[in-house]
């Protein structure tokens, strides 16, 4: 069955969803434990989301600096490099004795992640082409997706023995991630160093920016961090058991049953995606989303909260390959800094996401920070519209990716 699922595909694919699908486990594992063991070195909330916040926002700075080494020393060092920070940084937060260390080392891990992320994506971007790409992506956030829905389960029972426990087990996780990228993600200029040299083919940030499908991409990455990582990890478990008067179990569940839509749909998504056009299920996914937002605003009890989870989980199949297949599509050689910037504005959607709706939620209500979430994605929805169809080009020069100035 999983040799089937990667028939036709480079073996660096089947590598990369290996090695990401141990990070993503070991993600989940620690994800209970970060606030827990946070609070107890006796700070607040305000404290224990900084601990959160602190490691996104290092992502989000260190992005470009995460392109710059993925164009120098090539996808294998850089990720197994990445790897292998997060693994340290993580032991150390494991037997740190403070609150400030606990902090500083998460924050440190940021660059780490940032560097494997962009390498990942390199990879899976490159290695492909445009008849199998939303197949790689579709596997590739299957990986990641798993990964999210089996750690957690891991974490909560490694917290009862010891809060520390968690942090110990993903540092060893992303050590054999780190080895199996070193010594497996071997290819055509994967984990090559890459010489700079004058006619090398690269596509630039100006030359993305310039094009209408990349800018697009961004804002789509943009939205949709916002709205599947937004709502979800701030305001939507308060929601729940406040307005609906239900429990913390229920949350739980429809989290769960938007994660389960999801990954039964994505790897038929990505085939759509590869035989149908990125505009086809950039449609499908935006629409069911919308309705699945619109559906949450105006829930009244747990039932329809449920439902609309599943609507949005559905949905989010369909939309999550987008982005990153149209900017494989466009790009043309090298193009670390382009790639980096695609995963800066998902990160920049996480940080902005959770306090614009938290910020609406106080000042108004539940209703209205889902209503202008909803607003917001109707942004999404009429760029999904914009979209030139990217499938089978080949890069930044093809005649129906037009530059900026002739987009008007």
């Amino acid at each position: 069955m999983i040799k089937k699922l990667f028939e036709g595909l480079p073996r660096e694919v089947s590598i990369l969803v290996a090695a990401s699908y141990l990070v993503s486990i070991g993600f989940g594992i620690i994800l209970p434990a970060i606030p827990v063991f946070a609070k107890s070195f006796g700070v607040n909330n305000t404290a224990i989301g900084l601990i959160i916040s602190a490691f996104a926002i290092a992502r989000f700075s260190t992005g470009l600096i995460a392109g710059v080494l993925v164009e120098r020393f090539g996808e294998r060092t850089v990720f197994a490099t990445g790897v292998f920070l997060v693994s340290i940084s993580t032991l150390f937060a494991a037997v740190a004795q403070s609150y400030l260390q606990l902090l500083i080392f998460r924050t440190a891990g940021g660059l780490g992640s940032s560097m494997f992320s962009v390498a990942a994506s390199s990879v899976i971007m490159r290695s492909v082409g445009d008849s199998q790409r939303g197949r790689a992506q579709s596997l590739y956030q299957s990986a990641f997706l798993m990964g999210g829905i089996a750690g957690p389960v891991i974490g909560g029972i490694l917290s009862i023995i010891s809060l520390r426990a968690p942090f110990f087990v993903y540092s060893i996780l992303l050590f054999i991630s780190g080895m199996i990228a070193l010594f497996f993600l071997k290819g055509i200029q994967i984990g090559e160093k890459v010489n700079l040299k004058v006619g090398d083919e690269t596509t630039t940030v100006s030359i993305a920016l310039a094009l209408k499908p990349y800018r697009i991409a961004l804002i789509l990455t943009f939205i949709s961090s916002w709205i599947f990582y937004g709502l979800r990890s701030s305001i939507l478990p308060i929601f729940v058991t406040e307005e609906l008067n239900s429990t913390i179990a229920f949350v739980g569940y429809g989290i769960a049953i938007s994660a389960i839509f999801q990954g039964v749909f994505l790897m038929k998504a990505g085939r759509y995606s590869d035989t149908k056009g990125r505009k086809f299920v950039a449609l499908i996914g935006s629409h069911v989303v919308l309705v699945g937002i619109i559906m949450l605003t105006f829930a009244t009890n747990v039932w329809i909260y449920l439902a609309a989870m599943a609507v949005i989980g559905f949905g989010g199949a369909f939309l999550a390959t987008v982005p990153a297949s149209i900017v494989g599509d466009i790009i043309k050689g090298k193009g670390g800094k382009v790639i980096a910037i695609l995963q800066m504005a998902g990160d920049a959607g996480m940080i902005v996401g959770p306090i614009v709706v938290g910020w609406l939620s106080d000042l108004y209500s539940y209703r209205i920070a889902f209503g202008a979430s909803a607003a917001i994605f109707l942004l999404a929805l009429y760029l999904v519209y914009q979209i030139p169809e990217t499938r089978n080009s080949e890069g930044p020069q093809v005649n129906n990716l037009k530059p900026l100035d002739e987009d008007h």
